[in-house]
């Protein structure tokens, strides 16, 4: 067993963890500060996977400019306690929660019928320019531009559509 595998499973229980606690926490402060930390570990995940490149972005995006989108809208609706006596039992929340059960069933399901290699290292499959800026761009300016392009256009929509229902309200 390497330290990579080690490291690996600290960062997937953690990430779990964390992912629970956003999930199971009684404050949007909390949870927010929460997804924080799952972000983090995610980022230690892809260091270990030897994409850096994506590791830096998941931390200066995510863990940065949308969270802190997050906790402002948090702090400017002043989401407090909920004053509910108790989790009460509806439709939505049983059928939730029976489509996280299933999809855990499918992921064990594809997880255990993956071949195990004891081979591999993690640097073995990796190409010279994998992970780097260069490449990234290649990639995303080739073969994904009309993609790129349209979530670029939808980005533009969704802001163009908040200032005018912003305006229309100031």
């Amino acid at each position: 067993m390497s330290i990579e595998h080690v490291l690996f499973g600290v960062f997937a229980l953690l990430t779990v963890l964390s992912a629970l606690m956003v999930i199971f926490a009684k404050s949007p402060i909390s949870s927010a500060m929460s997804l924080v930390a799952t972000f983090f570990f995610l980022a230690g995940i892809y260091v270990l996977l030897w994409a850096h490149t994506v590791a830096v972005m998941q931390v200066m995006v995510y863990a940065g400019a949308i969270m802190v989108l997050f906790l402002f809208v948090i702090m400017l609706l002043n989401l407090g306690e909920s004053t509910q006596a108790g989790p009460r039992l509806t439709l939505p929340r049983v059928a939730g929660g029976a489509a996280a059960a299933g999809l855990l069933v499918v992921l064990v399901m594809a997880i255990w019928r993956v071949p195990s290699v004891n081979t591999f290292t993690g640097q073995q499959a990796v190409s010279g320019g994998f992970g780097t800026l260069a490449r990234i761009g290649q990639t995303i300016f080739t073969q994904w531009l009309l993609p790129f392009e349209a979530v670029s256009l939808l980005l533009l929509v969704g802001m163009v559509g908040a200032v005018v229902v912003a305006k229309s309200r100031i």
